[in-house]
């Protein structure tokens, strides 16, 4: 089969005409002027090649007839898998006497020896020839035939032309050449070691497997990112090249959807190119449950289509999408038996550009888009293949584990129910028996109950997600009690109605109730259930648990660190934004080792010596106390209660009555962002300055973020960040990094990642959140040469992930659950 390219030049040049594999050829095509039509004589020219095969010379016999003064050319032009059309043998020759007559000339071809001989020593490369072609023609003196004509030219003014095909032997079936050249002998034994060894490339297919296991998706910005590398398969990869612009895959993938998208377009699967621009293929879903396709043409522009049917809710369906050419097939089945459901073809007269190895693809969401809210099964994709949706091998391995998902929903769709009923009809301070009778007995009446004892009296106006918090308390209450873990198993239920209206800290306990068989029986498949049940409610302990289980492969959960990236960057993404809030249960994340006594002993409360001496110097102006006292107040460190209010007053104290620079810088902070205070942004820019002024770099990074945020001065900026950035301010080195990456340098007017990338490192190397988190991105993306797609150090995000205050927060209350230094067995942070 020869390479497309080849095909056109010989449909081109020689049309209607049957080749010969070395034979000789029985018929030519003559090409006779109008001018000379009354001539009897007509030009003809045919050859028989003695051996069919390519040799390093080969003999060839060529006949041929003159009707008028010409010149004969003789050429062979041979086809490899990269390039098409390569002369390799040219020559010519006149016949003016010999008019009229049929002549015979003997040629000896000579081939170039990397195209008939094995690799040895000195032919280090020898090539695979897909096809070699050998072509004559004649053309007239007087008509453009002439020996210092161009060769393309000389082919117009072909009176007569003929060719024929030769064999060609691959590589490893060649002789070796004889050179005529002794070898040292130690270089001559160690040739002979691997001469007659036949290397052989690894099997190699165009179907990926891009996702394998279930994947929870909370429909925020994070979602699962692969990379196809290029094939190593030579044949494979020339193809996937050769249909940049003819696209043939097939995509299929499982979907468990729990509503349509709340933004206008939500992420299901698409190409992210090396320009950070959306690509071939690109699937969303809409508003109103549609499938939005966009592919990238070949022009440069967009093109974007809307199926004509919906997506199915709570239910497991395959979706199909077969790409070739223009055409795009789309099926949905239903189930596990695949009952169809919709089947949709469009065309399109545009051609698509499509390079699957030139970005990534995104399952779900991204810093561009939101994800679904559901989660996502199986997904296989044919690089290389249209398939009929009968011919994709796509199955269910977690069969029961997608059941127990599909159960769960339908008995919360009756518990969401049931509580509806309940908020609509029990007024507040009603009686237990009237909220009974308000409800359908066929409708779970017995949880109505359940509901009025774990919650009593209440708001009318309360959600089921408040309610369900409701149940959580309360269930938490009673495991708190002296006899707590032996109510374990009569609690579980109101956690599954918590977990169904919701509140998915109920599913983070159900989860490890069942992962660690904790006065329940074990069942690795409720605890599996209940922690992806958990993960797509985004509870962040759930999704800590599951980006843990991935990036160890423990627990029968698959090894799979795109997979904990997708689970890690999730809670990674908000724990800056967590730590600039000042509500909700948090504490700063410290690492504590339950064997360090030390570390143990500094572990306070309110009422603690530690924090009743900080407390005593700090009145008395010792501004050491003040700033460790008031950051202990803010952050919640130590095992001290998070308290901004009472913390802002210890800064302003240490601030206005010390001399301290770094009380100083802490309090201007406070100011110049308004938490827990009235804003005041000229005493803050005065703070700064005064702590700038004793040296102090963070302050030198603040003035820099001032001039940033405020007066948009970017030049001054820059001064500050870099002369913070040199005293080792990690903030400093972040910052220039972002102006690197808007493309606001002062005196640099385009972006430039490469730059902002080095930056956003330096300050990871210093413990910066949002550096680290920006790093780990490149790495799992790969779109940029300095940081080399490498998914395992991309799980660097779980570090981020670790500091997020709510964790912080349940590791103080494990490790001080009753006051006092009691301290029982809890997560650590090593």
């Amino acid at each position: 089969i020869l390479p497309s390219g080849s095909v056109c030049i010989i449909q081109y040049l020689f049309l209607n005409v049957v080749p010969s594999l070395g034979r000789p050829t029985s018929l030519t095509t003559s090409v006779t002027p109008e001018a000379e039509q009354s001539v009897a004589y007509k030009d003809f020219i045919y050859f028989t090649v003695f051996e069919g095969n390519v040799r390093n010379v080969s003999e060839v016999s060529v006949e041929y007839l003159c009707s008028q003064p010409c010149v004969v050319s003789l050429e062979a032009v041979v086809s490899s898998e990269f390039r098409s059309s390569i002369p390799v043998y040219k020559k010519r020759w006149k016949n003016e006497k010999y008019l009229h007559t049929s002549r015979t000339q003997i040629v000896h071809v000579k081939f170039p020896s990397i195209m008939v001989y094995r690799d040895d020593y000195f032919i280090r490369h020898s090539i695979s020839v897909s096809a070699v072609i050998l072509r004559a023609w004649i053309t007239h003196k007087y008509s453009g035939g002439d020996l210092n004509v161009k060769w393309e030219e000389n082919l117009l003014h072909a009176v007569a032309k003929n060719y024929t095909l030769l064999k060609t032997v691959p590589p490893f079936e060649r002789p070796f050449k004889d050179h005529q050249v002794c070898l040292e002998w130690n270089m001559d034994y160690i040739w002979n070691l691997r001469a007659n060894k036949i290397p052989q490339c690894p099997l190699e297919t165009d179907v990926v497997t891009l996702l394998g296991f279930l994947y929870a998706s909370s429909g925020e910005n994070t979602g699962i990112v692969k990379k196809f590398p290029r094939f190593h398969n030579r044949e494979l990869e020339a193809t996937r090249r050769q249909r940049i612009d003819y696209p043939v895959f097939t995509v299929s993938l499982w979907l468990y959807l729990l509503h349509y998208c709340k933004a206008n377009l939500c992420g299901i699967l698409y190409f992210v190119d090396s320009n950070e621009m959306y690509s071939t293929p690109s699937v969303f879903l809409t508003e109103e449950g549609h499938l939005h396709i966009q592919m990238h043409l070949v022009k440069g522009e967009d093109l974007a289509v809307k199926t004509k049917f919906t997506m199915p809710l709570k239910e497991w369906v395959r979706l199909d999408i077969s790409f070739s050419g223009g055409q795009i097939v789309v099926t949905t089945s239903i189930g596990q038996d695949l009952k169809s459901y919709h089947n949709q073809t469009i065309s399109f007269r545009e051609d698509f550009y499509y390079n699957d190895t030139a970005g990534y693809f995104i399952l779900g969401g991204s810093r561009y888009v939101a994800g679904i809210e559901g989660f996502f099964g199986p997904l296989k994709y044919y690089r290389l293949h249209t398939l009929h949706p009968e011919q994709i091998v796509n199955p269910f391995l977690e069969k029961q584990l997608a059941e127990q998902l599909q159960l769960y929903y339908e008995r919360c769709a009756e518990v969401q129910e049931i509580v509806s009923v309940y908020t609509a009809t029990v007024p507040q301070g009603g009686g237990r028996q009237e909220a009974c009778n308000h409800v359908d007995p066929m409708v779970m009446n017995r949880v109505c109950c359940e509901l009025w004892l774990f919650t009593g009296p209440r708001n009318p106006n309360e959600s089921v997600l408040e309610i369900g918090g409701r149940i959580f308390e309360k269930a938490v209450k009673r495991l708190s009690s002296v006899d707590g873990l032996h109510q374990i198993s009569s609690v579980v239920p109101f956690l599954m109605d918590s977990s169904c209206c919701g509140y998915h800290k109920a599913s983070y306990y159900l989860a490890v109730f069942y992962e660690t068989g904790l006065n329940v029986p074990r069942d690795q498949l409720q605890g599996m259930l209940y922690s992806l049940v958990g993960g797509q409610g985004s509870e962040r302990l759930s999704s800590m648990n599951l980006g843990y289980k991935h990036y160890q492969g423990v627990d029968n959960y698959p090894l799979d660190w795109e997979l904990s990236y997708a689970y890690y960057s999730n809670i990674a993404t908000k724990t800056p934004l967590d730590q600039h809030t000042l509500q909700g249960d948090q504490a700063y994340v410290e690492t504590i080792r339950l064997k360090d006594d030390e570390t143990l002993k500094v572990q306070t409360k309110e009422d603690g010596d530690v924090f009743m001496w900080l407390k005593h110097e700090a009145t008395r102006g010792n501004a050491a106390a003040q700033q460790r006292l008031a950051q202990m107040l803010f952050w919640g460190q130590q095992g001290v209660a998070k308290n901004p209010e009472a913390a802002i007053e210890w800064y302003a104290k240490g601030a206005l009555e010390t001399e301290d620079p770094a009380l100083i810088y802490d309090y201007a902070i406070v100011l110049f962002k308004g938490q827990g205070v009235k804003k005041n942004r000229r005493l803050a820019l005065e703070l700064m300055k005064k702590a700038a002024s004793k040296g102090l770099h963070q302050a030198v990074n603040g003035l820099g973020w001032y001039y940033h945020k405020f007066k948009k001065n970017y030049a001054k900026a820059a001064k500050y960040w870099l002369k913070a950035e040199e005293m080792g301010n990690p903030d400093a080195s972040y910052n220039l990094g972002v102006l690197y990456l808007d493309g606001i340098f002062p005196g640099i007017p385009e972006r430039n990642q490469t730059l902002a990338g080095e930056y956003f490192h330096k300050a990871a190397q210093g413990g910066h959140i949002e550096g680290t988190l920006w790093c780990s991105l490149y790495y799992i993306t790969g779109n940029l040469e300095t940081f080399p797609r490498d998914p395992e150090k991309a799980v660097m995000a779980s570090t981020v992930a670790e500091k997020n205050g709510y964790l912080g927060h349940v590791i103080r209350k494990a490790l001080m659950p009753t006051g006092g230094l009691h301290w029982y067995v809890g997560p650590t942070l090593e």
